[in-house]
């Protein structure tokens, strides 16, 4: 599928969260980057990276990752994905 439609960033954030899922967590950030790489909007790979990023005990790269999500879905007008993404920066205690 990825080859299919490289440019399609639902492809390698999907594949990611199944690697979130298997506790790959360095695969999966590789591929939530791919998917950021390819869409910079894409808000929920922020969160998820971040998510990530926590498993891996990385949580002040977690917190800059939130931080520049949170600042792209207030620009884009996506107060779901803003909202979120405020509560994992609250619940991470920043």
């Amino acid at each position: 599928m990825r080859e299919a439609d490289p440019s399609d960033p639902d492809i390698p954030y999907m594949i990611a969260q199944e690697h979130a899922a298997q506790s790959a967590h360095d695969q999966a950030l590789a591929l939530f980057d791919d998917a950021l790489a390819i869409d910079p909007h894409y808000h929920y790979a922020y969160y998820h990276k971040a998510r990530s990023l926590v498993a891996l005990e990385r949580e002040q790269d977690a917190i800059e990752v939130l931080n520049e999500g949170l600042r792209r879905s207030q620009m884009a007008g996506d107060a779901k994905a803003a909202n979120e993404i405020s509560a994992f920066l609250a619940e991470l205690g920043a």
